[in-house]
């Protein structure tokens, strides 16, 4: 299944705009209940504003929240991304650490964060668990969990290492454009005759391909 997925994506990679370590871990932050297009619009006057850790963590909070008011949620993330960068300042000389262990002490940032930052801006695997990602895999029969970190071991048991960024950039990219939450496009997958799911959404090849979108809505 994974190999369809490499077949049908391979331009699969993370649907963030980012330059450097700083600016993934931030826009992943802010991602959190809208959709990457949103954040991609957002990023150019944020950063240009506030390029690095020390310039975000003295920004005026109401200028922070006018750039990001557009996400939602605009006070409780900016409330993150002034404590996020007073931690990198304080702790770590303004640098974005590369060990999940570290990523994770930070406000703010969850595995799912770490994972992303990880396997995209130090070339460190990781598998992220979002929603689509922790949905498909139970759709595919690969496992029962729930729970994201159980999620994210119990896949992470089945794939070698090196699999493990792209694994999650290819599901991640299916769930946005064909295996919808809803209604998955069955009938126009390229996975129908391996999924243990098929049929869930219409099987109908035309009524299916109505549903297949060119572009992650979130």
């Amino acid at each position: 299944m994974h190999r369809v997925l490499a077949e049908t994506y391979p331009e699969a990679g993370c649907e963030l705009d980012f330059d450097d370590a700083f600016q993934l871990l931030v826009v992943t932050v802010l991602s959190a209940q809208t959709t990457d297009r949103r954040v991609n619009a957002v990023r150019p006057t944020l950063f240009a504003a506030y390029p690095d850790p020390a310039a975000m963590a003295a920004a005026p909070r109401e200028d922070l929240e006018r750039i990001v008011g557009p996400l939602g949620f605009f006070r409780a993330k900016t409330d993150a991304l002034l404590k996020l960068s007073a931690a990198l300042v304080e702790r770590y000389d303004a640098q974005v650490p590369g060990r999940l262990e570290d990523l994770v002490t930070l406000p703010g940032v969850g595995r799912k964060t770490a994972n992303v930052v990880l396997g995209n801006a130090f070339d460190v695997p990781g598998i992220t668990v979002d929603t689509h990602f922790g949905r498909l895999v139970r759709r595919f029969g690969w496992t029962t969990e729930t729970d994201p970190v159980k999620v994210e071991h119990a896949i992470a048991a089945m794939f070698p290492k090196s699999d493990w960024t792209m694994l999650s950039h290819r599901l991640i990219w299916h769930g946005r454009r064909r295996c919808h939450a809803k209604k998955p496009a069955c009938g126009a997958c390229p996975l129908a005759r391996l999924c243990p799911s098929f049929g869930e959404g219409p099987t109908d090849p035309e009524v299916a391909a109505a549903l297949v979108t060119t572009q992650g809505p979130a």
